[in-house]
């Protein structure tokens, strides 16, 4: 199983594989339970784990980054139904974090994710289309189009006066 196949459904707990997407919902399977069942679009949204972010006090970052500080972490994962246990796992394991614009509602379900792939050996990681993405271009690279736009012929504009 490919974290790149992994959504969360609004509306359902939990986190599912999607199989197959169709003009109108997916087929999607349970992690937990492994049933397969369609989803329509109509009534629930779904997020890509691969596309959710997390703010932090600088840079928003990927949901991998704090998954994988999360399994690297010596802490023990605490109840996600006591958000005081929450919040303080969370300013020990990924202190960066903003702690005003994630919710508790939010690392709670971090926490239940990260329950849910342990259990089911998945690897965390971006696919290598999303990772090339998030390289940051060189400066020779910008340097090299800002001339290309310098050498670009520009078209002469003119406007027509209103005849009064």
């Amino acid at each position: 199983m490919e974290y790149s196949k992994l959504v969360a459904v609004t509306g359902l707990p939990g986190l599912f594989e999607l199989i197959n997407s169709k003009t109108d919902g997916a087929i999607v399977r349970s992690l937990d339970d492994k049933t397969s069942r369609f989803i329509s679009s109509r009534i629930h949204n779904f997020s890509q784990l691969e596309s959710i972010e997390i703010y932090t006090v600088r840079e928003n970052v990927n949901l991998v980054e704090v998954l994988n500080a999360m399994a690297k972490s010596t802490e023990k994962l605490p109840d996600e139904k006591d958000a005081g246990a929450v919040k303080k796992y969370f300013q020990k394991v990924y202190p960066d974090m903003d702690f005003e614009r994630v919710y508790a509602s939010d690392m709670k379900k971090m926490v239940k994710w990260l329950e849910v792939l342990k259990k089911n050996n998945v690897e965390i990681k971006l696919s290598e289309s999303l990772e090339e993405e998030q390289i940051p271009v060189e400066e020779s690279a910008k340097e090299e189009i800002k001339a290309e736009v310098e050498k670009s012929p520009k078209k002469k504009t003119t406007r027509k006066k209103k005849a009064e």
